[in-house]
């Protein structure tokens, strides 16, 4: 018995949710007292590194029909996997890929399944885990009994160590099956943190007035090392691309620091940033319900708090 880790890999290299699973894959082996197994799909610059967040080792799959990622090839790889390794637990990402495979995962092992998780499970007496619901309002505790087991992870829910040092790669014989889709090209994000891997995020709301605007919620990002982001009303108004919306009908995030300005707060939006550590308010409208769901708030125009907050955050930066 063991737990395999599926360890996502963009363009050649391991980001934040592929370490995050690893460091947790390892903690979870640890409860159950076995090894923790990665597996990596398609190219990859050193893959043993993983090593040093928890792997015992690497499987290695470098195969070119991986090299784009493709939910019914990569359930089956996976699968196949997991039984040649003898792992009843497989981790994975609550990623947008995590998300396509926990479901198909589950049917080809005939496994119990819970997606977004946000602790580590307790194994005394069976094997429970627990996750948000109800937009974060209460927490659900799940008891697997199934012999096999697939958990996809929330992001920051467990921050990863560096625990180790470089591990073994190898490789396994499976069949790969042909690919029903092709993909013809992949556009990308680039130039920031993707908003469910960010700490720190800065959200702007139609506080702002225009896109024109926008300047001050970007210049605030950059001295904070942060990603920006948006309510709805600013995406479907186009002053923002609708990648940079957040919230219940946008991307959900779980960033340490969430700063909010000018956005009112509505329960759409509260439902997929309630779970960041910390939240920060910068609204006009003392009524503005965010200020009942955050841990600082200040109350004043954005136009005049916003540069002062920046400029602050600047000579901090400069004396430290």
């Amino acid at each position: 018995m063991s737990v395999l880790v599926f360890a996502e890999s963009h363009d050649n290299t391991f980001k934040k949710p592929a370490l995050e699973s690893v460091f947790f894959g390892k903690k979870t082996a640890e409860k159950l007292g076995t090894q923790c197994v990665a597996l990596v799909l398609g190219n990859a610059e050193n893959p043993g590194q993983l090593g040093k967040y928890g792997a015992d080792k690497v499987i290695h799959l470098s195969d070119a029909s991986l090299a784009n990622f493709d939910s019914q090839v990569y359930s089956s790889v996976i699968a196949q996997v997991a039984q040649a390794t003898g792992s009843n637990v497989v981790v994975l990402a609550h990623s947008s890929n995590g998300k396509a495979l926990t479901g198909r995962l589950a049917v080809k092992m005939n496994a119990a399944c819970v997606s977004g998780v946000n602790a580590l499970p307790e194994t005394n007496g069976g094997f429970t885990i627990s996750k948000s619901v109800y937009s974060g309002k209460a927490t659900v505790h799940y008891a697997l009994n199934a012999e096999n087991k697939i958990i996809s992870i929330m992001g920051n829910s467990l921050s990863p160590q560096i625990i180790g040092n470089d591990c073994p790669v190898e490789s396994v014989a499976v069949n790969i099956p042909a690919a029903k889709v092709k993909v013809v090209n992949v556009d990308r994000v680039v130039g920031q943190v993707p908003l469910p891997e960010a700490e720190k995020v800065v959200s702007g709301g139609r506080g702002l007035k225009g896109p024109e605007n926008w300047g001050i919620v970007e210049e605030l990002a950059q001295v904070l090392g942060a990603t920006t982001a948006c309510s709805r009303p600013v995406a479907d108004a186009d002053w923002r691309p609708h990648h940079e919306h957040v919230g219940q009908t946008g991307i959900a995030i779980r960033p340490n620091l969430y700063i909010a300005i000018g956005i009112s707060g509505a329960i759409q939006h509260l439902a997929g940033v309630n779970n960041s550590k910390v939240i920060v308010v910068i609204n006009k409208d003392p009524e503005a319900p965010f200020f009942k769901g955050a841990d600082y708030g200040v109350c004043g125009d954005l136009f005049e708090v916003v540069p002062k907050l920046t400029e602050a955050l600047k000579k901090f930066k400069a004396q430290h």
